[in-house]
């Protein structure tokens, strides 16, 4: 019985390591804002950002501005104005007032399951690229519309799949990384042969986090070919990169520790079967009365 139940912690506590990571991450990624920001802004100096948020300006533009002959220059003016201005520090602060919107955005529709798809709106970069064109007196730059340009960070359908895993993962936040922790504590606590146990405990945990890894990899490819056509790809796979890259460093951080702890654990018991402790020293003998050796029994030093 207590065999079994040690094996049974055990295996819980490895179940629970790729779990533990992910609602580590829900809780204080995914439903911080300010950390939500913070990762997402190295993307505004992404190209492929860059590209995609330079287009759907450029095209939300050219769509409500009529130039005659003059279109075609007048786009290709539009774009590179764009696409200058997503270097400048205004784009990096309309990109994190555009994210942090989202987040809420995303965060309101985890917890009261709001439908519909959750986007960024460009609109301060239309204004933005409106008030640079019309500084350097390009024509038509004051006909310029600021609409609601957006780009779709996750669709509704994505959405939907994903609302009650996060849901839950968030409300669990840091305690299935404590329940993991205290199950492997106590799983080793009853194993009889803990070095083995340990080993086999670090081998299941790498092999835990590993399979994250796999899974994450999975993940980022099905997302990318369910992208709609209007959706650019390398801009998508830079923000789930980004979004994704601190469950992918712990978990390679774990998978390595725990790789360490096995083979520590191995060779210890290897290098103690190679080695083992010698015979204790025979006890001291002296003649007794009789001419019989008796053995002499150490005094305690107190």
């Amino acid at each position: 019985m207590r065999r079994a139940l040690s094996v049974v912690l055990l295996a819980l506590a490895c179940l629970l390591v790729p779990l533990g990571t992910l609602s580590v991450w829900a809780k204080y990624e995914v439903g911080d804002s300010d950390r939500y920001v913070a990762t997402m802004a190295p993307l505004a100096a992404e190209p492929a950002v860059r590209g995609a948020v330079a287009d759907a300006v450029t095209n939300a533009i050219m769509t409500q501005l009529d130039a005659g002959p003059l279109q075609s220059t007048v786009d290709a003016f539009v774009h590179d104005a764009v696409k200058s201005f997503t270097g400048t520090e205004a784009f990096q602060k309309a990109w994190n007032t555009a994210n942090r919107a989202a987040h809420d955005a995303v965060q309101q529709a985890i917890d009261d399951g709001t439908d519909g798809p959750v986007t960024i709106d460009l609109a301060p970069v239309t204004g933005q690229v409106r008030q640079q064109l019309s500084d350097d007196g390009v024509p038509f730059a004051d006909r310029i519309p600021v609409t609601h340009t957006t780009i779709t960070v996750m669709s509704s359908r994505d959405l939907d799949r994903l609302r009650q895993s996060l849901h839950l993962l968030q409300r669990a936040g840091p305690w299935l990384p404590f329940a993991a922790f205290a199950f492997a504590a106590t799983g080793l606590a009853l194993a009889r042969r803990r070095r083995r146990a340990l080993t086999a405990t670090a081998l299941g945990v790498a092999l835990a986090a590993a399979a994250l890894l796999v899974a994450l990899a999975m993940c980022r490819s099905l997302t990318l070919d369910n992208l709609p056509s209007d959706v650019d790809r390398s801009a998508a796979g830079a923000a789930y990169d980004a979004l994704s890259s601190s469950v992918r460093t712990a978990s390679l951080w774990t998978a390595g520790t725990a790789l360490a702890v096995a083979v520590c654990a191995w060779l210890s018991g290897r290098l103690r079967h190679r080695f083992p402790p010698g015979p204790p020293d025979p006890p001291e003998m002296r003649p007794a009365a009789s001419g019989v050796s008796m053995p002499v029994t150490p005094r305690r030093t107190e």
